[in-house]
C-alpha cells in the first residue's frame, strides 16, 4: 500500500488545487491576536505552532502579550498552509468554521459542508484539507457530500513524510504509519465499495473486499514491523561499535523548520539538505565535530516535530528517534524570531516525553537571531545568557563558539582532566597525538624530554599514563 492515493503534488505529478478548512473552537482568537499584534515586527518564519486545544496549565502562565499556548485558529491555518506547500499543493480557497464544539457527523456542521461543496466546485478543487483530525464517520460523510477527495491534518503530514523519504528505512517507516492510520478508516472509503446491508442475503461484494483489504493491510503492517525490527537491531549493533570508542552523541531536536539542518551544516561542514519546507529532513545523519576541549562528539540531525504530531509517526519512527534516546545531550533548536516559540517548545517537549527523553541534559538554542531587529537582539542575548540558553544564527555563524563551549560543559562522559606529561622528543607519534587531542598549556624542555602541561579527554590521558608526571 503506497502513499499515491493521498499525495497532493507528489513527485512527477501536477500540483493539486486545495480548499483549506480551519476549525475555531471557542471565541478567544481575535482578542488574543490584537494583544500580540505589536509584539515583534521581524517575524518572517511561517512555522508558528498553534493549537486550539492548549494545556490549561500553560494558559495559566502570565505573559506580557499572549500566553505561550493561547492560540488562534487563523494562525493555525497559516501553519497548515505551509504544510500544504510542503506537500506540493496549491491553496485555492480557505474557509473557517467557528463552533463551540465539533459536530460528531461532519466536524463542521451540515450548513458549512454545503458552503464548502460550492466553493470546491467553483474553484475546481482536487481535494479539501481539514486542519483537524477526522473520525472515520466524519471522513465518510464528508466524502459523500463533497465533490472531491477529503484529507485531514494527519493524512497530510503522513503524505509530506512520504514525499520526503529518501532511504529505504524512511520509506518503510512512513508506509507503516500510513497503513496504521488507514486500517481503522477503511469503512470511510465508501465510494469505492458496495453499500452493505444489515440482514441475510444483503452482504454484497463490498464486505468481501473490505475484509480482504483489512487482512492484506494487517499482513503488510506485520511485515513492515519485522523489517523495522531488523533495522533497529542493525542500529543497535552500530551504536555498540561506536560505544566501544568513547565518542558521545549530541542530538539536534526541535520544531520543524527551526533551522536544525542549517545548524548541523554550520557545525559539521556537511552539506545536508536545508530547506524552508517543513519536514525536509527525515533520515538521521551523524557527523563528528571537535569541541574547544579537543573532545570529539557525534552530532545527529533528526526529524522535526510539530504540534499534534501523529502518534503513529512517533511509533513508526522510533528506530530513527532512538538516536535521540541514546544521545548524551540534546540541543533543542528553537526559532527565536517566532512569537510562538514557547508553544513550539511545549510541543517538542511533549514528543520528547513520549520518547522518555525529558530527563536528558538539554541545551536551549535560540536560532535565527539574524531575523530579529538589531535593537532587540542584545536584550535577547542577555535574557538567553541569564537562563542558560545560547543565542545563535546558523545562517551567519554568530554564537557558534558559545554553543560549542556550552556542549563542552554539558558533557559528562570522558571528562576533561589536567595532567603533566614527560615525553621523549623521539616519540613523535605520542607528541602528535597530544597536539591533536589535547590543549597544551605549557611546554618546557629538559634535554631530549618535553615536559608538557595539558588538559584533555580522560580516555586519551589514560592511554598516555606511562608519560604522566603527576595529576592536577
Amino acid at each position: 500500500m503506497s502513499a499515491g492515493e493521498s499525495r497532493p503534488g507528489g513527485t512527477g505529478a501536477k500540483s493539486e488545487r486545495a480548499v483549506l478548512v480551519g476549525l475555531d473552537l471557542g471565541s478567544r482568537s481575535r482578542d488574543n491576536r490584537a494583544a500580540q499584534s505589536g509584539a515583534r515586527q521581524a517575524v518572517v518564519c511561517a512555522d508558528a505552532g498553534l493549537d486550539e486545544e492548549a494545556p490549561e496549565s500553560a494558559l495559566a502562565a502570565p505573559a506580557p502579550a499572549r500566553s505561550s499556548t493561547e492560540l488562534d485558529a487563523e494562525e493555525s491555518l497559516a501553519e497548515f498552509r505551509e504544510l500544504v506547500s510542503s506537500a506540493g499543493g496549491i491553496v485555492s480557497a480557505e474557509l473557517m468554521q467557528r463552533r463551540a464544539r465539533p459536530d460528531p457527523a461532519t466536524l463542521i456542521g451540515s450548513g458549512k459542508v454545503e458552503e464548502i461543496a460550492g466553493v470546491a466546485a467553483s474553484v475546481e478543487a482536487d481535494l479539501v484539507l481539514f486542519d483537524h483530525d477526522l473520525t472515520p464517520t466524519q471522513l465518510r460523510n464528508l466524502e459523500a457530500a463533497l465533490p472531491c477527495r477529503v484529507l485531514d491534518r494527519t493524512q497530510l503530514i503522513l503524505d509530506i513524510f512520504a514525499r520526503h523519504a529518501r532511504t529505504s528505512e524512511g520509506k518503510l517507516q512512513v508506509e507503516l504509519a500510513q497503513l496504521e492510520y488507514m486500517l481503522p478508516r477503511l469503512t470511510g472509503k465508501g465510494k469505492a465499495m458496495s453499500q452493505l446491508g444489515g440482514g441475510i442475503g444483503t452482504r454484497g461484494p463490498g464486505e468481501t473486499k473490505l475484509e480482504t483489504d483489512r487482512r492484506q493491510i494487517q499482513r503488510r503492517i506485520d511485515h513492515l514491523k519485522e523489517e523495522l525490527d531488523s533495522v533497529r537491531r542493525v542500529r543497535k549493533q552500530q551504536r555498540q561499535r561506536r560505544e566501544s570508542v568513547p565518542v558521545p552523541t549530541v542530538a539536534l531536536v526541535g520544531y520543524t523548520n527551526a533551522g536544525k539542518s542549517t545548524l548541523f551544516n554550520r557545525l559539521t561542514g556537511a552539506q545536508v539538505l536545508q530547506s524552508p519546507l517543513m519536514f525536509a529532513t527525515l533520515d538521521p545523519k551523524l557527523r563528528a565535530i571537535e569541541l574547544p576541549s579537543r573532545r570529539k562528539v557525534l552530532l545527529s540531525d533528526t526529524v522535526g516535530f510539530i504540534r499534534n504530531l501523529p502518534h503513529s509517526l512517533v511509533t513508526s519512527f522510533r528506530a530513527t528517534l532512538e538516536e535521540v534516546a541514546q544521545a548524551e545531550v540534546l540541543l533543542h533548536v528553537r526559532d527565536a524570531s517566532s512569537v510562538y516559540g514557547e508553544e513550539q517548545k511545549s510541543q517538542v517537549e511533549k514528543v520528547l516525553g513520549e520518547l522518555d527523553c525529558l530527563g536528558k541534559p538539554r541545551i536551549e538554542v535560540l536560532n535565527k537571531i539574524d531575523l530579529i531587529a538589531e535593537h532587540e537582539r542584545e536584550g535577547l542575548r542577555a535574557q538567553a545568557e541569564a537562563r542558560g540558553e545560547v543565542a545563535v544564527s546558523a545562517r551567519s555563524g554568530e554564537g557558534m563558539d558559545a554553543l560549542l563551549a556550552a556542549i563542552d560543559r554539558a558533557l559528562h562522559s570522558d571528562p576533561v582532566i589536567e595532567a603533566e606529561l614527560r615525553v621523549p622528543q623521539h616519540e613523535g607519534a605520542v607528541l602528535a597525538a597530544i597536539e591533536a587531542g589535547m590543549i597544551v598549556h605549557g611546554r618546557e624542555y629538559e634535554g631530549n624530554v618535553a615536559r608538557l602541561r595539558v588538559s584533555g579527554p580522560a580516555s586519551l590521558v589514560g592511554r598516555l599514563r606511562k608519560y604522566r608526571l603527576r595529576e592536577e
